[in-house]
């Protein structure tokens, strides 16, 4: 604990800033004329269909410039960020949790981390409203909100030893709001990690290719973590190669598996999979972080990140168009059969990780900061990240809108609507105010393999398919089809579970934070009995609910999921609310609308879809109301779909009922803590010289390693300089890589002495 102090204006190692050169100021010129162009074109056309590459272009184009000033203002104005001072992976390197890790690595690590089922079938359900309101909240939600909340989450959380969260709601904002965000922060957690696991469940059961090809990249990532470790220190790019070409081999290997006889070995059943998963996700927890964790979900990010790539170099060259109109009618009566509710809102809350997540912000303040090599990376790892998962997002949205409209509500739209045969549903969606008949209806199951695609809810078949339209117009034309279907069914798989194991490990930072206020030795994050023990609490707590859902379609994590937005979008209030009054607390008043605007509309967004869902009177929406009908059916003995018998109706009462409080509580926990940080802000301002905060005290670095992606010279000379010094000293190459053609040699890393 330290009391506040400013750092010397001259310790923060800011580049001095210059004139963009006309070349660079032409050059942005043009990317912000491309950007304003998919705009127009986005917003201004209406009842024809436009190129999916507009979408693509207004995407990119805001995201450049957002990077480029935004988060860079965020970064040297607001956050002050400061390269000399050492982080908590380089003061308290301990080869467990705590370890400098090179910024390439840990990019690859953070976004595969947060980076989960939210950005792919999300976007793909809020479609229902029409592409457009989705995609600007896609956009604009994550360069004012999203981003900001990660990037400035994982500074604070650097500052503070890699604290988690719910600790630094406690530390900062006192025992009764902390407390209040300890308890939410955590039950949310565990029902968004349950919530996950269900989806990787429900891909992969069943699936040998999937299965074999996933398991593998689990001994590619030892392998790579000791190359990295021990065989090659500081080799990212030679291991990087290595890593993607054992990752390809195992992706067509996994087709190969699926044909042979040993299908049947890589063939599991759900419960299987429960089992598999629960073990893995308490191995990848209690392990050092270099060995499995990092590696893997670097590894992860090349087939994540490629994958989405290639698909927008298929758009732009294939050309679709977006079928789904700009805004539907269900915008504004809120009764579309994929989800029901008006568009404020609950596409905001549907969209949910592709613009601002709050698991993210666990991340933040989980594993990252206790990896990051130095605080100036926190703008790439934190704000590019999210701009990465957020154009994920967008892929996802073209690819639920470049299919037909009627297709699209057939695959989405719950089997008590739309019925199960062909004709029915073609009746239905036809009520819709859209139009398909049974044949392309069954054409379209046909093409891809499917018996049928009726009712396949929950948003992955229809990214899956999709990503299959676009991928076989640029290779393999129809035959290929299936392929590519079943293709992105597995690549979704292998999306979400890096996000699993991440999130047991971060829920296993807060417990034991939670747990230290209670029992000292708790606070030693890399603690054995610890670990091992708040790493099976968090595992067997997620594992339950997900063991019970697979098994009872009623029970378990099915009982939560409707939660999972909402409870999300509340978490993000937490992170926010704590990233504002941090933002006050160290004398940065004047730029505490940077977290507060976005905080405003995310608690105006979330609790008026809590309200909503506690107190609305359309059955569809609210729980207590869909509680009392159906309750009102058991009563007349009358059985209400989906129920099918009085078992199941007693169910879901008593599923609403649960839901119903839980959203009245979570809601209540947010607002205390919401107020409480008001009040120390408060005090802040009117007291300032009374303020105390819990930060580390500074202590000087002594790694090297550039800020982005790719060293300026500035950093090319420093590098240079330091490994000069290293040589003359005669001490041995430290754990960095170095920078284009000095990638043949470990950049140097300064170590403790």
């Amino acid at each position: 604990m330290s009391e506040r102090a400013a750092a010397p204006p001259d310790r923060t190692g800011q580049a001095v800033r210059r004139r963009m050169s006309p070349a660079a100021v032409a050059g942005w010129a043009a990317v912000a004329v491309a950007g304003g162009l998919g705009w127009s074109m986005l917003a201004l056309a209406r009842g024809e269909e436009i190129s999916a590459a507009w979408m693509v272009a207004a995407a990119l184009g805001t995201y450049a410039i957002a990077y480029r000033f935004y988060s860079r203002f965020i970064a040297t104005r607001v956050l002050r960020v400061d390269k000399h001072r050492a982080t908590p992976a380089e003061r308290l390197d301990n080869g467990v949790d705590f370890h400098p890790t090179d910024r390439r690595v840990l990019f690859g690590h953070h976004f595969a981390a947060v980076a989960g089922a939210g950005p792919l079938v999300g976007p793909v359900l809020a479609a229902q409203m029409g592409y457009l309101p989705g995609t600007i909240w896609i956009i604009v939600g994550v360069i004012f909100a999203g981003a900001v909340q990660d990037m400035v989450t994982l500074f604070f959380s650097t500052r503070r030893n890699g604290r988690s969260l719910g600790q630094m709601a406690r530390d900062e904002i006192g025992p009764f709001g902390g407390a209040a965000a300890l308890v939410a922060v955590f039950a949310i957690m565990i029902i968004l990690l349950a919530v996950l696991a269900l989806v990787i469940v429900n891909a992969l059961a069943h699936s040998p290719w999937g299965v074999f090809s996933i398991g593998m990249t689990i001994p590619i990532a030892f392998f790579m973590g000791f190359y990295l470790r021990i065989l090659r220190p500081g080799r990212v790019t030679e291991v990087s190669v290595i890593g993607v070409l054992l990752l390809l081999l195992a992706i067509v290997a996994g087709g190969w598996v699926a044909e042979s006889s040993w299908a049947d070995t890589f063939t599991l059943s759900p419960g299987a999979l429960v089992l598999w998963m629960v073990a893995y996700g308490f191995v990848a927890s209690v392990l050092p972080v270099w060995m499995l964790l990092a590696p893997r979900d670097y590894l992860s990010t090349f087939m994540k990140v490629g994958t989405i790539v290639l698909l927008a170099i298929g758009v732009l060259v294939a050309m679709p168009t977006l079928k789904m109109p700009a805004v539907t009618d269900f915008a504004a009566r809120g009764d579309g059969p994929v989800f029901a509710g008006s568009l404020f809102p609950f596409v905001f809350v549907t969209i949910a990780c592709g613009a601002l997540s709050g698991f993210h912000s666990l991340v933040a303040s989980g594993t990252t900061p206790k990896m990051i090599q130095k605080e100036t990376q926190v703008r790439m790892v934190g704000y590019g990240a999210m701009l990465t998962e957020s154009f994920v997002a967008v892929m996802a949205m073209i690819a639920a809108c470049i299919i037909d409209p009627g297709l699209f509500f057939a695959i989405n739209s719950p089997s008590g609507m739309i019925g199960s045969t062909v004709e029915a549903a073609s009746a239905a969606v036809a009520d819709f105010g859209f139009t398909i008949s049974p044949q392309e209806l069954a054409a379209a199951a046909a093409a891809v393999e499917e018996e049928s695609l009726l009712s396949r809810t929950g948003g992955a078949p229809t990214f899956a398919l999709g990503m299959s339209e676009i991928f076989s117009a640029v290779v393999g034309g129809s035959a290929m089809k299936a392929f590519w279907y079943h293709f992105a069914i597995m690549f979704e798989a292998l999306f979400i579970l890096t996000t699993l194991d991440a999130g047991t490990r971060v829920g296993r930072f807060m417990l034991q934070d939670t747990l230290g206020n209670l029992y000292k030795p708790f606070r030693q994050v890399s603690w054995a009995p610890g670990v091992w023990f708040t790493s099976a609490v968090v595992v067997g707590a997620w594992g339950y609910f997900l063991w019970v859902g697979v098994h009872d379609p009623l029970g378990g994590i099915n009982q939560l999921f409707p939660l999972f937005g909402i409870a999300n979008q509340l978490l993000a209030a937490v992170a926010l609310a704590v990233c504002t009054t941090l933002l006050v607390k160290s004398g940065r008043l004047k730029w505490a609308w940077v977290t507060g605007v976005p905080l405003a509309w995310d608690v105006a967004v979330t609790l008026t879809a809590s309200w909503q869902k506690i107190f609305s009177g359309n059955p569809r929406v609210g729980f207590f109301t869909q509680r009392q009908v159906y309750q009102d059916g058991i009563n007349a003995g009358q059985l209400i779909p989906p129920a099918k018998d009085m078992g199941e109706m007693r169910t879901i009462v008593t599923n609403s009922t649960v839901d119903g409080v839980l959203a009245a509580l979570f809601a209540v926990l947010i607002i205390v803590v919401i107020l409480d940080a008001g009040r120390v802000c408060y005090r802040a301002i009117r007291h300032p010289e009374q303020v105390r905060l819990h930060e580390a005290p500074f202590e000087q670095s002594r790694i090297v390693a550039p800020a982005g992606l790719f060293a300026t010279a500035e950093e090319k000379a420093e590098l240079a300089a330091a490994e000069a010094a290293a040589r003359s000293a005669g001490s041995g190459p430290g754990s960095g890589a170095a920078e284009g053609p000095g990638d043949e040699r470990p950049e140097p890393v300064g170590r403790r002495t």
